[in-house]
């Protein structure tokens, strides 16, 4: 047998072992996306229920029946596994910097255990529409000859294809979009977790150590109205009021930035995309009664409109959070 032959048979053998592992996740793809689906509503459900009740009953004036610390407690149990991993030494230590505290080891809480639910949440939103993207990129039960129509097809109306989210760019589009939540939501975590419980001034007088938000992190951030007015309306305050100020520049970015990112909002919900439609059908139904059709198309294609609102919408997020961020650090710094 001569080594080309040999070769060939490698390569036959591997390639068919690739083939049969691809069949067969293939064949198994409504079983792999369906479980992914139900466990993506599970945590997108409890984790926002959670934070609603919360609203809710704080509204009501009852902060006893409160999911919290000083209510109903739950803690992360994996995430107190992977700490109880570390060394019992380095679980309760403290690190200095002239005074001022650079990192530390903090205890996990009921604020914590919601949180991770919805970073669990945001990774299985995204893993999900990748693997669906992925796994009926050439052909779905819906779109059966989707290799056929390209990266990018239409979906503007009934004369050209009547469906959405469906085409591969469609699911890059949604994995870009729920890529800058799960890393936005990460982000602001730990934000406000290191501002509340780390970051700070050790005193050497009194033995104490002064936090820059003073531990709010485990009290507030079990509602949903605490995340947007003790974190980001309350801490945004020096990004506001920067006009007329050494940071004057971080504040006209901030305000560029939210228009820009308020302006992709009207791309993504695709509100002139509906008239887009209702101009294809009105020629789709003029040609399919053999009328003849003086309309030109002159709106944006609805794919086309999120291309741009994508766009705006992860420079403006991004823009928005630098200098909200960068504006905050300076000012509490100084």
């Amino acid at each position: 047998m001569s080594i080309h032959t040999v070769r060939d048979l490698y390569i036959a053998r591997h390639s068919c072992i690739r083939t049969t592992i691809g069949g067969t996740v293939v064949g198994q793809r409504e079983l792999l996306i369906g479980h992914l689906v139900w466990v993506t509503l599970f945590l997108g459900f409890h984790a926002f229920g959670i934070y609603v009740h919360n609203d809710t009953l704080q509204s009501l004036g009852r902060p006893e029946d409160l999911i919290s610390d000083n209510g109903v407690l739950m803690k992360p149990i994996l995430a107190h596994t992977i700490w109880s991993l570390r060394d019992e030494s380095s679980t309760q230590y403290i690190h200095l910097m002239d005074s001022r505290v650079v990192t530390s080891c903090q205890e996990l809480g009921t604020s914590d255990f919601l949180i991770y639910h919805v970073h669990a949440f945001t990774i299985h939103v995204t893993l999900l529409i990748l693997v669906k993207g992925v796994l009926t990129a050439r052909s779905s039960r819906l779109v059966a000859d989707k290799s056929t129509l390209g990266f990018r097809y239409p979906c503007d109306g009934p004369g050209r294809g009547g469906t959405c989210q469906v085409s591969p760019w469609d699911h890059t589009f949604l994995a870009l979009f729920w890529t800058y939540n799960t890393a936005a939501v990460a982000v602001f975590h730990y934000y406000w977790r290191v501002q509340s419980d780390i970051w700070g001034v050790y005193d050497t007088h009194s033995v104490s150590l002064h936090h820059i938000t003073g531990g709010d992190f485990s009290v507030a951030s079990i509602t949903i109205n605490a995340w947007l007015t003790n974190f980001l309306w309350s801490q945004a305050s020096q990004v506001i009021q920067s006009y007329g100020t050494s940071n004057a520049g971080y504040g006209l970015v901030f305000l560029v930035a939210h228009f820009t990112w308020a302006l992709s909002l009207m791309f993504l919900y695709s509100g002139r995309g509906y008239w887009q439609e209702l101009i294809e059908s009105i020629l789709w139904s003029h040609n399919k009664l053999h009328f003849s059709s003086h309309i030109q198309v002159r709106a944006l294609s609805i794919t086309q409109g999120r291309t741009v609102g994508v766009t705006h919408y992860l420079l403006g997020g991004v823009s928005t959070t630098w200098s909200f961020i960068l504006s905050r650090i300076v000012a509490i710094t100084t």
